[in-house]
């Protein structure tokens, strides 16, 4: 399967092309262009000379756009689920919630479009301001660079997308290169749906290569990036005025309080800690239980783990298949390793197995200084130590480098506010896993974890300028 990148609405051969294999299998499943600076330029040039087209569509075209875009992705939702599962090795339930989720994505992006509102401003609430009406309007910005990672390769493309169309904007993407075939496929419904040439290009190849370009160039006027920390300073070094939302690390933690009926949380705290191996930007990587339940919380989350299936991610039963690549198995387990060797006890798994599949992995008593504790370990593994107090847990959950969203279980009302006022993250889930979230809710972090929201509404402030118009009677 060889395949063409995106630009100005025209599919084209690349000049050089590198093969993509299946993370399960190891088999090859296609040639991927390789974009050169020549390729990249010309998805500018599309971009810049679409983005006047883009700013004058009204609003209900460009939702129109958006709801042809979720009808295509309804005709098609098991061979995007397919292609997702086939390039990520994610299992195929978790597939057709991701593709569910983006549909979802793309219907509240054409529903925002038709909602940018403005506000009117009392303009003689000001001494000198008589006599006068404001109000103010958000414009698009013009050229957007996305580049998103492999985890959640339709609906964090959708996360970008959707709020860039839904606003008038144009958009360059570059796609993990892992994952690119549901982008690209993503791209062929765009030009279903009605989308100007131009609109969105995507390209493909060498993330520094393709970001560099993109991010450095004076015709992007934001850059909207998900994935490490480590390349997200760089692009805001880089980046100069730009605006730049980024979506960054996490080790995201839950807080579980005593007297919570611990049967329930189970199965939720064991699906935060092991979907799609852990290769989720909010995986729960951390569980801080009180003392007074902790030895009841280990043993039900045990029995639980138990219970999960590995294998094959085509296979409907399977829970948990291989980790994106060899190397990151390897990283992974040399981490479990230390934190054996300094005092951690190893309840269960921690073994690969074949095709790249680490066996879910339970770790108990972790210093907070291990690798597994203060870094984002991004696989299967989660460790649960004990407290014994909710200030306690507050206290480890906020010496991490990274502020995403965490989560805390307690039947006290006071407690859970207090928590909440308390943890340095953006987003606090009550009685819920950190894991939890919804594709138009507000979803960004602090510290290292990044800046900027997402979620279309907030996506939509980042994607457009502010225009005050003011009129002297």
């Amino acid at each position: 399967m060889r395949k063409r990148m995106l630009i100005n609405g025209e599919w084209i051969e690349g000049s050089e092309y590198k093969p993509l294999y299946s993370p399960f299998s190891g088999e090859k499943i296609a040639d991927i262009p390789v974009a050169n600076l020549a390729e990249i330029e010309a998805a500018l040039q599309a971009a810049d000379c679409a983005k006047k087209i883009m700013a004058k569509l009204t609003a209900h075209e460009r939702s129109t756009i958006l709801e042809n875009l979720v009808k295509e992705l309804k005709e098609h939702k098991t061979e995007c689920a397919r292609l997702i599962s086939l390039e990520s090795a994610k299992p195929m339930k978790a597939a057709i919630v991701e593709v569910d989720r983006t549909i979802m994505t793309y219907t509240f992006a054409a529903e925002e479009a038709r909602r940018m509102y403005g506000e009117t401003i009392p303009m003689d609430a000001a001494p000198g301001g008589e006599n006068r009406i404001a109000f103010t309007k958000r414009e698009p910005i013009g050229v957007i660079a996305a580049i998103t990672p492999f985890n959640f390769p339709m609906n964090l493309v959708a996360h970008k997308i959707g709020p860039a169309i839904a606003s008038g904007n144009c958009v360059v993407l570059k796609p993990a290169s892992q994952t690119p075939l549901s982008a690209l496929f993503l791209g062929e419904l765009l030009v279903k749906a009605g989308l100007p040439n131009g609109a969105v290009n995507i390209i493909t190849g060498s993330g520094s290569t393709i970001g560099d370009a993109l991010i450095t160039d004076s015709r992007v006027k934001a850059v909207t990036f998900t994935g490490s920390p480590e390349v997200g300073k760089a692009i805001k070094e880089k980046a100069g005025l730009r605006k730049v939302t980024l979506e960054l690390g996490s080790n995201s933690a839950l807080i579980v309080d005593h007297g919570v009926n611990v049967e329930e949380i189970i199965p939720r705290a064991v699906t935060g800690s092991f979907s799609f191996s852990g290769q989720v930007c909010i995986s729960l990587q951390r569980i801080y239980v009180h003392q007074n339940i902790f030895d009841e919380f280990v043993e039900k989350f045990l029995n639980e783990v138990k219970k999960l299936n590995l294998g094959d991610p085509f296979n409907e039963s399977t829970d948990v298949s291989s980790l994106i690549s060899k190397k990151d198995v390897e990283r992974t387990k040399l981490w479990v390793n230390e934190a054996i060797e300094n005092g951690a006890v190893l309840a269960c798994g921690g073994t690969e197995r074949k095709h790249n599949i680490l066996e879910p992995t339970v770790l108990l008593h972790v210093s907070n200084e291990e690798k597994v504790s203060c870094q984002e370990v991004f696989a299967p593994v989660v460790l649960i130590n004990k407290i014994s107090s909710l200030s306690e847990g507050i206290k480890y959950v906020n010496q991490s480098q990274f502020g995403l969203q965490a989560g805390v279980y307690t039947n006290d009302l006071s407690k859970a506010l207090m928590v909440a006022d308390e943890l340095e993250v953006g987003g606090v889930m009550i009685n819920d896993i950190p894991t939890f979230r919804v594709d138009h809710m507000p979803y960004g972090g602090v510290k290292e974890s990044g800046t900027g929201r997402e979620g279309i509404k907030y996506a939509i402030e980042e994607m457009t300028e502010m225009k005050l118009i003011c009129i002297k009677k």
